[in-house]
């Protein structure tokens, strides 16, 4: 468990803990940790008995009985906004963005962050993107955003991801986007001693050819078949690194595997390249495991971000800011909200 836990914190869609591990580590405690999908919410109570798991659709919460939490975090369903989910935005069922809005504005949090797919920052979203930004704007915080890429926060992995973090106008003032690692850390040294783990004899030879950063990993949806390493582009990726993405493996290669093979991963590889902690324990069948590994947010990109805005709180603490590796602010000028076109409507419930 991080620190004194002095700040609180509201987690939106959990998933199978990544972003809340991560905002865990950064020194938040959870008030609530919500998902939807039960067998992801037994993943969450084997590994935090202490955190209050709710089984439950957020479109059904009530933001009021969190009033005062200090962060509502939240990675939203990424389909509306993502190629694979034909990018319908506000037009797709799945879009849970106004549900987030609707308890924020309930709880009324000092802070937000909710992540997305890096196609919530293409053209095509810019007035979605704006009217989300207005109606933070008018809930009473200053927001922005930007992508963030985990291979910059010691992930081995590309995944970059939209980020929007909205604060009350003392504490943006503060604010300052996380630094970027200097050192990228590569597949091929995270997973050496996992693929040596059942005596293969190539594994340190694999490990010098994966010496690179791996493609997203992708967690694919309950409509297609078993996991693999995602589309053809990405399995051509993977291929250079090494590994064989055209499915998951169920245990690591043993000393019967060539010593040139092409392996495939596990679900455990898999979660290390995601940033998760061999500690973490995914429940359910080897399928469903990887879904809750492949769909997370990487618990240090979540670190690195909930530490940067627990700085932004820190009035009278320098040495907290001192402490982290900050950068300047991604827009010099306050955020253009578009104030003539209000946003769109959230049904109260």
């Amino acid at each position: 468990m991080a620190g004194l836990m002095e700040f609180t914190a509201l987690e939106l869609c959990a998933g199978g803990g990544g972003q809340a591990l991560g905002m865990e580590l950064a020194g938040f405690g959870h008030t609530g940790v919500v998902e939807y999908e039960a067998p992801f919410c037994e993943t969450l109570r084997v590994n935090r008995p202490d955190w209050n798991v709710l089984n439950e659709d957020i479109r059904n919460l009530r933001g009021a009985d969190f009033r005062g939490v200090d962060l509502v975090a939240g990675g939203v369903p990424c389909p509306p906004f993502s190629i694979a989910g034909k990018q319908l935005g506000a037009d797709d069922e799945r879009d849970m963005f106004p549900a987030a809005l609707e308890i924020i504005r309930q709880a009324k949090p000092r802070a937000v962050m909710l992540e997305n797919v890096q196609g919530l920052a293409s053209a095509k979203f810019s007035d979605y993107r704006n009217d989300l930004l207005t109606s933070l704007h008018r809930l009473g915080y200053v927001p922005e955003w930007k992508v963030l890429h985990a291979s910059d926060y010691g992930v081995p992995q590309l995944r970059p991801r939209f980020i929007l973090v909205a604060l009350k106008k003392a504490d943006a003032a503060r604010f300052r986007w996380p630094a970027p690692m200097v050192t990228k850390v590569q597949v091929g040294s995270v997973l050496r001693d996992l693929m040596a783990s059942r005596g293969w004899r190539g594994a340190e030879a694999w490990s010098e050819r994966a010496a690179g950063i791996a493609p997203t990993i992708v967690g694919g949806s309950k409509k297609h078949g078993g996991p693999d390493l995602g589309p053809t582009r990405a399995k051509r990726q993977w291929r250079d690194l090494g590994v064989d993405g055209m499915g998951i493996a169920n245990e690591a290669p043993d000393t019967d595997f060539p010593d040139n093979g092409i392996p495939r991963l596990t679900v455990r590889m898999v979660a290390r390249i995601q940033g998760f902690p061999d500690s973490w324990v995914f429940e359910g069948k080897k399928t469903n495991a990887y879904r809750q590994v492949g769909n997370a947010f990487p618990p240090p990109v979540a670190k690195a971000v909930g530490k940067a805005i627990l700085a932004s709180f820190s009035v009278g603490k320098p040495e907290l800011v001192g402490a982290l590796a900050l950068e300047g602010r991604l827009l010099e000028e306050p955020t253009p909200y578009r104030t003539t076109c209000p946003p769109k409507k959230v049904p109260k419930r």
